[in-house]
């Protein structure tokens, strides 16, 4: 019969918390805090930084002697921040530039009805 270890893994539950404060804290930041727009978003990017570290090194054993003496998958961690980066690059330009078909043009015909309706309202005044 195999012995098995029942001992609580507390590297993962060290992460898992510093997980946690870190989301909560980015959180209270957007919704609680007084700080520019600017600030936020440098307060959320470190934020990002600090607990994809806590996962690399808490959750994926990125250090651990079982891994080849700290052997490190660089070419698969390399392009994991190459697709996140691409994402969050799209992702901001969508936010950023994203299309406003209100104001480069009309789909539908709702435009023209809200122009109607504008102008009835004007001159009946």
């Amino acid at each position: 019969m195999a012995k098995t270890d029942k001992r609580v893994p507390m590297n993962h539950v060290i992460g898992f918390v510093l997980s946690l404060v870190m989301t909560l804290v980015a959180a209270w930041a957007v919704i609680g805090s007084n700080l520019s727009t600017t600030w936020v978003i440098i307060f959320i990017m470190i934020l990002a930084l600090l607990q994809a570290g806590v996962q690399l090194f808490m959750f994926m054993h990125i250090t651990e002697a079982e891994s080849k003496n700290g052997h490190v998958p660089w070419n698969m961690m390399f392009h994991g921040f190459a697709l996140a980066a691409i994402l969050v690059a799209g992702s901001l330009f969508t936010m950023s530039f994203g299309f406003d078909h209100g104001e480069h043009g009309n789909h539908g015909g709702e435009g023209e009805q809200h122009e109607q309706m504008d102008s009835e309202e004007h001159s009946s005044h």
